[in-house]
Protein backbone atom coordinates (compact mmCIF):
# COMPACT_ATOMS: atom_id res chain seq x y z
CA UNK A 1 0.00 0.00 0.00
CA UNK A 2 2.93 2.43 0.71
CA UNK A 3 3.44 2.15 -2.93
CA UNK A 4 0.18 2.98 -3.99
CA UNK A 5 0.58 6.57 -1.63
CA UNK A 6 4.31 7.20 -3.08
CA UNK A 7 2.54 7.52 -6.49
CA UNK A 8 -0.40 9.29 -5.52
CA UNK A 9 2.04 12.08 -3.26
CA UNK A 10 4.19 12.34 -6.33
CA UNK A 11 1.15 13.26 -8.47
CA UNK A 12 -0.33 15.33 -6.22
CA UNK A 13 3.23 17.65 -5.69
CA UNK A 14 4.42 17.00 -9.39
CA UNK A 15 5.24 19.65 -11.99
CA UNK A 16 2.46 19.08 -14.46
CA UNK A 17 -0.71 20.00 -13.85
CA UNK A 18 -3.14 17.51 -15.36
CA UNK A 19 -1.38 15.18 -13.47
CA UNK A 20 -1.71 17.33 -9.70
CA UNK A 21 -4.98 17.43 -10.47
CA UNK A 22 -6.05 13.89 -11.19
CA UNK A 23 -4.16 12.73 -8.46
CA UNK A 24 -5.95 15.43 -6.32
CA UNK A 25 -9.27 14.11 -7.48
CA UNK A 26 -9.24 10.56 -6.98
CA UNK A 27 -8.21 11.19 -3.55
CA UNK A 28 -11.94 11.34 -3.21
CA UNK A 29 -12.05 7.71 -3.43
CA UNK A 30 -9.97 7.31 0.00
CA UNK A 31 -12.99 7.83 3.02
CA UNK A 32 -12.16 8.16 6.21
CA UNK A 33 -8.37 8.37 6.01
CA UNK A 34 -6.65 11.23 7.27
CA UNK A 35 -4.00 11.29 5.25
CA UNK A 36 -6.11 12.08 2.07
CA UNK A 37 -7.82 14.85 3.27
CA UNK A 38 -4.67 16.48 4.05
CA UNK A 39 -3.46 15.87 0.75
CA UNK A 40 -6.66 17.13 -0.70
CA UNK A 41 -6.80 20.22 1.95
CA UNK A 42 -3.38 21.44 0.90
CA UNK A 43 -3.92 21.24 -2.71
CA UNK A 44 -6.97 23.99 -2.09
CA UNK A 45 -3.76 26.20 -1.97
CA UNK A 46 -2.79 25.33 -5.46
CA UNK A 47 -1.55 28.24 -8.02
CA UNK A 48 -3.68 26.62 -10.67
CA UNK A 49 -7.64 26.54 -10.19
CA UNK A 50 -7.90 22.83 -11.78
CA UNK A 51 -6.40 21.79 -8.94
CA UNK A 52 -8.11 23.84 -6.43
CA UNK A 53 -11.12 22.28 -8.62
CA UNK A 54 -9.98 18.68 -7.89
CA UNK A 55 -9.22 19.49 -4.61
CA UNK A 56 -12.71 20.90 -3.38
CA UNK A 57 -14.33 18.05 -5.53
CA UNK A 58 -12.08 15.30 -3.74
CA UNK A 59 -13.30 16.34 -0.22
CA UNK A 60 -16.89 16.17 -0.85
CA UNK A 61 -16.32 12.73 -2.39
CA UNK A 62 -14.77 11.47 0.73
CA UNK A 63 -16.90 13.43 2.92
CA UNK A 64 -14.73 14.71 4.79
CA UNK A 65 -16.80 16.83 7.13
CA UNK A 66 -13.14 17.95 9.33
CA UNK A 67 -12.63 20.14 5.61
CA UNK A 68 -16.26 21.82 5.62
CA UNK A 69 -14.43 25.27 7.02
CA UNK A 70 -11.56 24.98 4.19
CA UNK A 71 -14.50 23.98 1.87
CA UNK A 72 -16.21 27.69 3.01
CA UNK A 73 -13.41 29.89 2.25
CA UNK A 74 -13.00 27.91 -0.90
CA UNK A 75 -16.52 29.09 -1.93
CA UNK A 76 -14.48 32.78 -2.04
CA UNK A 77 -11.67 31.54 -4.41
CA UNK A 78 -11.46 34.10 -7.42
CA UNK A 79 -11.87 31.31 -10.03
CA UNK A 80 -15.90 30.62 -10.26
CA UNK A 81 -15.19 26.94 -11.33
CA UNK A 82 -13.93 26.73 -7.67
CA UNK A 83 -15.96 28.33 -5.51
CA UNK A 84 -18.69 26.08 -7.37
CA UNK A 85 -16.41 22.86 -6.95
CA UNK A 86 -16.64 23.77 -2.95
CA UNK A 87 -20.53 24.45 -3.16
CA UNK A 88 -21.44 21.23 -4.38
CA UNK A 89 -19.13 19.35 -1.49
CA UNK A 90 -20.62 21.21 0.77
CA UNK A 91 -24.11 20.28 -0.36
CA UNK A 92 -23.19 16.92 -0.76
CA UNK A 93 -22.71 16.73 3.14
CA UNK A 94 -25.89 19.00 3.44
CA UNK A 95 -23.74 22.08 4.62
CA UNK A 96 -26.62 24.64 4.14
CA UNK A 97 -23.80 27.27 3.09
CA UNK A 98 -23.81 25.93 -0.27
CA UNK A 99 -26.32 28.11 -1.51
CA UNK A 100 -24.92 30.80 -1.27
CA UNK A 101 -23.00 30.16 -4.17
CA UNK A 102 -25.85 28.46 -6.45
CA UNK A 103 -27.95 31.57 -5.45
CA UNK A 104 -25.43 33.54 -6.93
CA UNK A 105 -25.25 31.50 -10.36
CA UNK A 106 -28.93 31.73 -10.67
CA UNK A 107 -30.03 35.23 -9.53
CA UNK A 108 -26.04 36.85 -10.38
CA UNK A 109 -25.15 37.93 -7.00
CA UNK A 110 -24.84 36.93 -3.92
CA UNK A 111 -27.81 36.65 -1.03
CA UNK A 112 -28.61 39.69 2.15
CA UNK A 113 -26.16 42.18 -0.70
CA UNK A 114 -23.30 40.56 -0.14
CA UNK A 115 -21.05 41.16 -3.18
CA UNK A 116 -19.30 38.50 -5.38
CA UNK A 117 -15.37 39.19 -6.37
CA UNK A 118 -14.90 40.51 -9.44
CA UNK A 119 -13.41 37.78 -11.63
CA UNK A 120 -16.99 35.92 -9.85
CA UNK A 121 -19.23 38.57 -10.85
CA UNK A 122 -17.43 38.86 -14.60
CA UNK A 123 -18.34 35.39 -14.84
CA UNK A 124 -21.53 35.38 -13.77
CA UNK A 125 -22.85 37.44 -16.17
CA UNK A 126 -20.67 36.49 -18.94
CA UNK A 127 -23.29 33.76 -20.90
CA UNK A 128 -20.41 32.27 -22.94
CA UNK A 129 -17.92 31.81 -19.96
CA UNK A 130 -20.83 30.54 -17.83
CA UNK A 131 -21.48 28.18 -20.62
CA UNK A 132 -18.12 27.24 -21.02
CA UNK A 133 -17.71 26.51 -17.21
CA UNK A 134 -20.90 24.01 -17.51
CA UNK A 135 -19.38 21.80 -20.15
CA UNK A 136 -15.79 22.00 -19.16
CA UNK A 137 -16.13 21.87 -15.44
CA UNK A 138 -20.29 21.83 -14.41
CA UNK A 139 -20.84 18.01 -15.00
CA UNK A 140 -18.44 16.89 -12.49
CA UNK A 141 -19.53 19.68 -10.23
CA UNK A 142 -23.32 20.56 -10.97
CA UNK A 143 -26.08 17.95 -11.06
CA UNK A 144 -27.17 18.15 -14.22
CA UNK A 145 -29.18 14.63 -14.06
CA UNK A 146 -32.21 16.26 -13.50
CA UNK A 147 -32.56 17.94 -16.79
CA UNK A 148 -34.02 16.13 -19.47
CA UNK A 149 -32.90 15.38 -22.71
CA UNK A 150 -35.27 17.90 -24.67
CA UNK A 151 -33.37 20.55 -22.82
CA UNK A 152 -29.94 19.37 -23.66
CA UNK A 153 -30.70 18.77 -27.01
CA UNK A 154 -31.24 22.61 -26.60
CA UNK A 155 -28.07 23.91 -25.51
CA UNK A 156 -25.67 25.84 -27.36
CA UNK A 157 -22.46 27.09 -26.44
CA UNK A 158 -23.30 30.10 -25.16
CA UNK A 159 -26.02 28.92 -23.10
CA UNK A 160 -25.60 29.19 -19.58
CA UNK A 161 -29.04 27.78 -18.88
CA UNK A 162 -28.31 24.76 -18.08
CA UNK A 163 -25.76 25.94 -15.52
CA UNK A 164 -28.67 28.11 -13.58
CA UNK A 165 -30.86 25.62 -13.96
CA UNK A 166 -28.94 23.24 -12.49
CA UNK A 167 -28.36 25.85 -9.90
CA UNK A 168 -32.07 26.43 -9.19
CA UNK A 169 -32.37 22.67 -8.43
CA UNK A 170 -30.04 22.66 -5.49
CA UNK A 171 -31.88 25.84 -4.22
CA UNK A 172 -34.92 23.37 -3.49
CA UNK A 173 -33.43 22.76 -0.70
CA UNK A 174 -32.63 25.85 0.94
CA UNK A 175 -34.80 27.05 3.50
CA UNK A 176 -33.94 30.75 3.22
CA UNK A 177 -37.36 32.92 2.24
CA UNK A 178 -35.16 35.35 -0.21
CA UNK A 179 -34.56 31.74 -2.36
CA UNK A 180 -38.26 31.44 -2.76
CA UNK A 181 -38.23 35.08 -4.06
CA UNK A 182 -35.50 34.27 -6.98
CA UNK A 183 -36.85 31.37 -7.86
CA UNK A 184 -40.13 33.06 -8.23
CA UNK A 185 -38.37 35.78 -10.31
CA UNK A 186 -36.45 33.18 -12.25
CA UNK A 187 -39.88 31.59 -13.77
CA UNK A 188 -39.76 34.54 -15.98
CA UNK A 189 -36.68 34.35 -17.11
CA UNK A 190 -35.64 34.37 -20.92
CA UNK A 191 -34.97 30.31 -20.94
CA UNK A 192 -37.61 27.68 -20.73
CA UNK A 193 -35.18 25.43 -19.12
CA UNK A 194 -34.59 28.13 -16.40
CA UNK A 195 -37.90 28.55 -15.98
CA UNK A 196 -39.14 24.95 -15.97
CA UNK A 197 -36.14 24.24 -13.62
CA UNK A 198 -37.49 26.76 -11.08
CA UNK A 199 -41.26 26.12 -11.03
CA UNK A 200 -39.65 22.61 -10.03
CA UNK A 201 -37.91 24.11 -7.43
CA UNK A 202 -41.34 25.83 -6.08
CA UNK A 203 -42.84 23.03 -5.87
CA UNK A 204 -40.27 20.68 -4.15
CA UNK A 205 -40.00 23.20 -1.28
CA UNK A 206 -43.56 23.08 -0.66
CA UNK A 207 -44.47 26.52 -0.01
CA UNK A 208 -47.60 27.51 -0.80
CA UNK A 209 -46.82 31.35 -1.45
CA UNK A 210 -45.77 30.72 -4.64
CA UNK A 211 -48.87 28.87 -5.83
CA UNK A 212 -50.27 32.03 -7.54
CA UNK A 213 -47.04 32.18 -9.69
CA UNK A 214 -47.24 28.38 -10.12
CA UNK A 215 -50.84 28.94 -11.79
CA UNK A 216 -50.36 31.73 -14.24
CA UNK A 217 -47.71 29.46 -16.35
CA UNK A 218 -50.75 26.62 -16.59
CA UNK A 219 -51.33 28.19 -20.12
CA UNK A 220 -47.98 28.74 -21.33
CA UNK A 221 -47.14 27.14 -24.49
CA UNK A 222 -44.26 25.03 -23.71
CA UNK A 223 -45.20 21.92 -22.89
CA UNK A 224 -42.49 21.83 -20.02
CA UNK A 225 -43.34 25.13 -17.99
CA UNK A 226 -47.24 24.12 -19.01
CA UNK A 227 -47.14 20.58 -17.37
CA UNK A 228 -44.34 21.10 -14.19
CA UNK A 229 -46.74 24.40 -13.31
CA UNK A 230 -49.35 22.15 -13.33
CA UNK A 231 -47.53 19.16 -11.15
CA UNK A 232 -46.68 22.16 -8.88
CA UNK A 233 -49.87 23.99 -8.70
CA UNK A 234 -51.23 20.40 -7.52
CA UNK A 235 -48.52 20.08 -4.82
CA UNK A 236 -48.70 22.95 -3.23
CA UNK A 237 -52.51 23.21 -3.55
CA UNK A 238 -52.69 19.68 -1.30
CA UNK A 239 -50.07 21.26 0.75
CA UNK A 240 -51.85 24.61 1.34
CA UNK A 241 -55.09 22.19 2.09
CA UNK A 242 -53.34 19.98 4.68
CA UNK A 243 -51.55 23.01 6.49
CA UNK A 244 -55.38 24.24 6.81
CA UNK A 245 -56.61 21.12 8.01
CA UNK A 246 -54.01 21.09 11.05
CA UNK A 247 -54.51 24.39 12.17
CA UNK A 248 -56.70 23.96 15.76
CA UNK A 249 -60.13 25.37 16.35
CA UNK A 250 -59.99 28.94 17.66
CA UNK A 251 -61.62 28.44 21.01
CA UNK A 252 -64.68 30.84 22.54
CA UNK A 253 -64.01 32.82 25.44
CA UNK A 254 -66.88 32.38 27.92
Amino acid sequence: MERAWEILDGACGGDKTTDRATGVLVLGLIPNDPRSARLAEKALADEKPEVRSAAAAALGNMQSRRSIPKLKAAMEDPDPSVALAAAHSLDLMHDKSAYEVYYGVLNGERKAGKGLLASQASMLHDPKKMAELGFEEGIGFIPFAGIGWGAIKAIRKDDASPVRAAAARVLARDPDPATTKALIEATGDNSWIVQAAALEALAKRGDPSALQTAAQYMSDEKGAIKFTAAAAVIHLTAIKGSTKRKRPPISKSQ
